[in-house]
């Protein structure tokens, strides 16, 4: 690690962590995702190298006299302390504690630092509460957490706080008091009514949202109450989170990075983005995140998921967290589920894990301070000879500690011999007093505990010393320092950073830590304590007896493995992996960005429309001109089955197709007898499975592909696309002349996904293996068609035969093609492209028969600068158009007229729903097909 010694130096290595969060190193690799990856790392790592240099220095500075006779100068962040600590100045709270302060009354190091990006943090509490002592005058006391302890060693970024007070300010005298007293601090207040914080942080937050997370349920006898109240408190929920997002809005400035935190600001990033796009947002979830069948019971599950996902990066305290986060995203919403994170049409929200740490340093030297050690000698005085173990939480459901309780009276009971020589020292800081369910918890505690003491104590000592209150800092790190085992059995916890501040305090004891498999800590600790499962007391009970008399040795090697954890992955360290993971978040997401097309300027389009004289419109069908019957936000597979054309189009339609200058033709995958019932009644060509059939204007069908198509291996396939539909519960296949699709779009995705690998592997093995078909897999589909069938080979031959029938003299100067195409089909969007090189297609239309080749593009060539046009003509002596000189559509002789004079702004290749595709524009669903064909009509 750099070793810093001037000020000079420490200026010159900010600065360069400060250019290294500006730089983009991916301008050179857009498309090679791979190297990307692997810039994004090289990154974060030389970025964590500086932060760590930086970190060093300050603690070296501080060793020679940051410290010095200064018990008091430390602001208490732990969880459980007395509130009576000096709040952080303007400066530390804002900044965090700067390397560049005056670290002692000789050294002062200059700032030459460049000016900062802000860091927005927005919670639903302030770092800082406050009291009214008047009209306009207000007492700001510190609101102690872990969140500050992380958010105050970030030094790269300006940081402004945004959140609630935790106190009602309705007159305006007030308000603009408090915010004053705040901006002093670097706050911002965020001004909630009374009944809306009843309704949205005691009704929503607190019964609904924070026992589901951890799996607890929602309380039964509240259970029909909480459901006729559900829609208000869902409704305050997001009135609350709209208030946060125009507090944000007005505090926003460009370039500003917006960090949201926990789950009473999940709906924060939808509204967020609604305001500004642009705007840089991440969201940080503090507790657990449960699994997809459990977030699923909750009414709001689709619009809480959906809200989230607007984020730029989603983190969690564990990979398991996150993994339920993409389960459920990908479950209920039908999302596609990454490696990194979860991609909806193209757009990539990225989720990861971010193991949240503790401030060690501060624990370390906690443990020298005079004062600390004079406690320890007191409880050792106290305690004598006997060994202690500790538990420290919040009196909280989930921490488990009758449970806790209970194993510690089962090991007393199986190991007599150890009942005069151990004490449970429980610390049990009361929490939401006046719940009912709460109330009920610590009478439950006191009865245990009154139970244990009273079977296994004596007149002059008791195995258990309970404490219903919280102790100062200083004394709690003298309890971690002298215990010899440390009791944390939650039975959910988001992380659980009591263990950590054990370790840290531990350099001398080396004591052992019991740890929950539940709480998310295991993941970082689990390789040193002894993982336990709280519920199984009898476990935790043996688990009590090997930690009391295990090797010297072993403890120091699992305390070692620990303490190195905890020492390293600090919270600053937390904090700023997160700002810079989302820094390069951004980035990549404006790469990929940049590769997505435009959405289609309608108006541009019926413009040229207008200007135009042989218009030719191609319209895909299903999820394009079909109604959508799911709109409410339920799924009714029979109703989605049933492909019927949008009742809105039914009047646009038939004026297009009554117009003598627009052709218009629809090319589906479906069934004939799919598009007969839908536009039997329409001036229409259809061209049904992929172009295979073609139904002319004087309504009848006609193959339109050469050669013979052999379909002897339909049936087989059927044969397997049945044996599948029958293992996947809600899956369905549909079978179609030339092709036949097995679905799986209303199945559990993931085993969906799994079923259609086991069936690519039956169908590649046994019934295609000699057969000339092709396997198209789509999102949630898998189909087998005859060879070389798509819409783009098919659409050459459809476009003769209309030219033919029509005695097309006028040359096509329009062309709007619209689909929801899988890849495979996007073809389509490629044969009218003007600015692609030339490319021979030479299908005719005669009896069902095999395709050639014809059309296969060849997207890596460099596109013809020169050819700013398309031009098909006719020669009298061979019957055939021919596009550019190349490209040949058999028709009848048109006296060598030209058929397609297509300059490059008539061409109008639209995309629906899919963002990802080759086509010019992007159309966001039918409703906007709907309103374009609606303007082309007028």
């Amino acid at each position: 690690m750099q070793k810093l010694n001037s000020s000079e130096e420490i200026s010159v290595l900010e600065h360069d962590l400060d250019e290294l969060k500006k730089s983009n190193r991916f301008e050179d690799d857009h498309d090679n995702t791979c190297t990307i990856l692997s810039t994004r790392l090289e990154r974060l790592l030389k970025e964590r190298e500086l932060r760590k240099s930086l970190k060093s220095y300050n603690v070296d500075v501080r060793s020679n006299g940051g410290m010095e006779n200064n018990n008091n100068n430390v602001v208490d962040n732990q969880i459980i302390t007395s509130t009576s600590d000096k709040l952080p100045t303007e400066e530390e709270l804002g900044n965090g504690i700067r390397i560049n302060k005056t670290v002692s009354n000789e050294h002062v190091i200059p700032d030459h630092r460049p000016s900062k990006h802000r860091l927005l943090v927005v919670a639903n509490r302030l770092p800082v509460s406050a009291v009214r002592k008047g009209d306009a005058s207000w007492q700001l006391e510190v609101s102690v957490g872990g969140l500050v302890s992380a958010l105050l060693g970030i030094t790269e970024f300006e940081t402004r706080w945004i959140g609630w007070a935790g106190v009602n300010v309705p007159d305006e005298i007030g308000q603009k008091s408090l915010t004053e007293a705040l901006a002093k601090k670097r706050c911002v207040p965020v001004f909630l009514e009374d009944n809306i914080v009843h309704l949205y942080y005691n009704g929503y937050c607190n019964n609904i949202l924070w026992p589901l997370f951890h799996y607890l349920g929602i309380p039964q006898e509240d259970w029909l109450a909480t459901i006729c109240n559900f829609q208000s408190q869902f409704d305050a929920y997001k009135k609350a989170n709209q208030k946060f997002a125009d507090v944000v809005k007005e505090n926003y400035q460009e370039g500003d990075v917006v960090w949201c935190h926990d789950y009473h600001l999940m709906f924060l990033p939808k509204c967020l983005k609604e305001k500004n796009p642009n705007m840089k947002v991440g969201w940080f979830l503090h507790t657990p995140f449960p699994s997809s069948e459990i977030h699923r019971i909750m009414p709001s599950r689709s619009e809480l998921l959906t809200a989230v996902l607007a984020a730029d990066l989603i983190g969690f305290h564990t990979y398991d967290y996150a993994r339920h986060f993409v389960s459920a995203c990908t479950r209920i919403l039908g999302l596609e589920g990454t490696p990194v994170g979860v991609e909806d049409q193209g757009r990539l929200t990225r989720v990861a894990a971010f193991p949240i740490g503790i401030d060690s340093d501060r624990f370390v030297r906690a443990v020298q301070l005079p004062r600390v050690k004079n406690h320890i000698k007191e409880f050792e005085e106290r305690f004598g000879s006997r060994k202690v173990m500790l538990g420290v939480d919040r009196l909280d459901m989930i921490k488990g500690i009758p449970q806790k309780l209970l194993a510690f009276e089962k090991f007393l009971e199986e190991n007599p011999n150890w009942r005069d020589k151990v004490v449970l020292l429980q610390i049990a800081v009361p929490t939401r007093t006046d719940v009912p369910e709460y109330q009920k918890l610590t009478c439950q505690v006191h009865e245990i505990v009154g139970r244990i003491n009273g079977r296994f104590g004596t007149l002059t000592s008791v195995p258990i010393h309970h404490l219903d209150r919280s102790l100062d800092f200083h004394a709690l790190c003298a309890l971690y320092a002298m215990t010899d085992v440390a009791l944390v059995t939650s039975l959910r916890d988001g992380m659980n950073l009591v263990s950590y501040e054990f370790v840290a305090c531990q350099a001398s004891k080396k004591g052992v830590l019991i740890l929950s498999e539940f709480a998310g800590a295991a993941q970082s600790l689990g390789a040193g304590a002894l993982l336990v499962n709280p519920w199984n007391v009898t476990e935790v009970a043996s688990s009590i007896a090997y930690a009391l008399n295990m090797p010297s040795d072993e403890r120091e090697k699992r305390h070692h493995h620990n303490y190195m954890h905890v020492t390293t992955h600090t919270s600053q360290e937390w904090a700023g992996t997160f700002v810079s993971e989302l820094n390069d978040t951004v980035v990549e997401a404006q790469l990929r960005t940049k590769q997505i097309p435009p959405q289609l300027q309608s108006e541009h389009a019926v413009g040229r429309y207008r200007c135009s004289n042989n218009r030719l419109i191609i319209l895909g069908f299903n999820a394009t001109l079909t109604e959508p019957v799911n709109a409410d936000g339920r799924i009714d597979q029979f109703k989605e089955m049933e492909l019927n054309l949008h009742r809105e189009l039914e009047e646009p339609l038939k004026k297009l197709c009554d117009d003598p200058r627009s052709t218009v033709i629809i090319v589906s995958g479906s069934h004939r007898s799919v598009l007969d019932k839908n536009f039997e009644d329409y001036n229409i060509w259809l061209a049904a499975e992929h172009g295979v059939f073609l139904r002319t204007a004087n309504k009848k069908w006609i193959q339109n592909l050469t050669e013979n198509i052999h379909i002897d291996w339909i049936e087989s396939v059927k044969h397997v696309f049945e044996y599948f539909t029958e293992r996947t519960p809600r899956s369905f296949y549909e079978l179609r002349e030339t092709s036949i699709v097995w679905n799986y779009k209303y199945s559990d995705l993931e085993f969906g996904r799994l079923q259609a690998k086991d069936m690519l592997q039956h169908l590649c093995t046994g019934p295609i293996s000699n057969a000339s078909v092709e396997v198209v897999q789509g999102g949630r589909s898998v189909e087998v068609r005859a060879n070389g069938v798509s819409k783009g080979v098919g659409i050459s031959g459809i476009l003769g035969q209309v030219i033919h029938d029509k005695d097309m003299k006028a040359p096509i100067d329009y062309v709007l093609c619209v689909g929801h195409f899988l890849p495979k089909d996007e073809d389509l969007y490629m044969f009218f492209e003007p600015e692609l090189p030339a490319i021979t297609v030479t299908p005719t239309h005669s009896s069902l028969g095999s395709p050639t080749n014809g059309f296969s593009p060849n997207h890596s060539e460099e596109r013809s600068k020169s050819d700013d046009h398309s031009v098909i003509t006719s020669d009298s002596d061979n019957g055939c158009f021919y596009m550019n000189g190349n490209m040949t559509i058999n028709a009848a002789s048109n006296n060598g007229s030209s058929v397609l004079d297509l300059q490059g702004d008539n061409y109008f290749s639209c995309a629906v729903g899919r963002k990802q595709s080759m086509a010019r524009y992007l159309l966001n669903s039918s409703a906007d097909v709907v309103a374009l064909l609606k303007k082309l009509a007028d």
